[in-house]
C-alpha cells in the first residue's frame, strides 16, 4: 500500500513524514494471515508418554518453571525416564535411574483416588542423606486427570531453598521436610504429603498417608 499511496508523491511529502507513513503501513497487519487451522493442528499433534497426565497437564507445569503466563508459548519437551509400572516402586531403582540427572518433573497418582502430585526438581538427585539448594523448585496438585483448571502449584519458601529437595537413597523424590514424600523399597505402599513450611502452601487437603497407583519422572528438555 505504500508503494501505491505514498511512493508516488515522495518529492512533495517532507521525508520526515514519508518514514512515519512508511512505518505506518509496515506496522498494519497483513492482508492474507496464515489459517487459524496450522495452528490449531500444530497444537493437536503434541503428545506426551504418560499414562496419568495430558499434554494440557505438561504445558502448564511446563510454563511455571520459567514463571510464564498461561497464555505463553510451551518451550519444554518431557522425556520419560522412569514408570513404576514399567521399571519399579522401589526407592533404589529410583536413585538408579534418577541420580545425577538434573530438570525432572516427578508425576504421582494417588491410588483409590482421582489426584495427582508432584514436583519439579531443577537440580540433580543424589543418594547422600542430605538436602539440595535451589530456589527454583516446586510441587504442585491437580484433581484428576480431566480437570487441569482447579490446581495448586507451591513453590519453594524464600529463605529454604537450602531444604528445597531431599536426598536419600531409602527415599523416593522428596521435597522440602515431608512437603511431597515418596517412602522406601516399595514407595507406592506408604507416601506422605504434608505441609511443613519449606513450600509456600500445602498441596493436599489432608495429611492422611496415601498409596502410589502409578508415578512417573520426566526429564525435561527446551525445544
Amino acid at each position: 500500500e505504500y508503494l501505491d499511496k505514498v511512493y508516488p508523491y515522495k518529492k512533495i511529502i517532507p521525508k520526515d513524514l514519508r518514514e512515519k507513513l512508511f512505518k505506518h503501513f509496515i506496522d498494519q497487519p497483513k492482508n492474507n494471515p496464515e489459517p487459524k487451522t496450522i495452528t490449531e493442528e500444530t497444537t493437536n499433534s503434541k503428545n506426551i508418554d504418560s499414562k496419568i497426565i495430558t499434554i494440557q497437564h505438561a504445558e502448564i507445569i511446563s510454563k511455571r518453571i520459567d514463571k510464564l503466563n498461561i497464555t505463553d508459548k510451551n518451550s519444554y519437551e518431557f522425556k520419560l525416564i522412569l514408570r513404576g509400572s514399567r521399571d519399579g516402586f522401589s526407592s533404589q531403582k529410583f536413585h538408579e535411574i534418577c541420580d545425577n540427572r538434573s530438570h525432572t518433573i516427578t508425576i504421582v497418582k494417588v491410588k483409590d483416588s482421582n489426584e495427582i502430585l508432584g514436583g519439579y526438581n531443577p537440580i540433580v538427585w543424589k543418594s547422600d542423606g542430605g538436602f539440595g539448594a535451589t530456589e527454583d523448585s516446586f510441587i504442585f496438585s491437580f484433581k484428576s486427570k480431566e480437570n487441569i483448571k482447579n490446581y495448586i502449584l507451591s513453590r519453594i519458601s524464600i529463605l529454604l531453598g537450602d531444604y528445597a529437595i531431599y536426598n536419600h537413597i531409602d527415599y523416593g523424590p522428596s521435597f522440602g521436610e515431608y512437603d511431597l514424600i515418596l517412602f522406601g523399597n516399595n514407595c507406592y505402599e506408604k507416601s506422605y504429603c504434608n505441609y511443613s513450611g519449606y513450600y509456600d502452601e500445602s498441596i493436599r487437603g489432608t495429611k492422611d498417608y496415601f498409596s502410589v497407583e502409578e508415578y512417573e519422572i520426566f526429564q525435561i528438555m527446551k525445544v
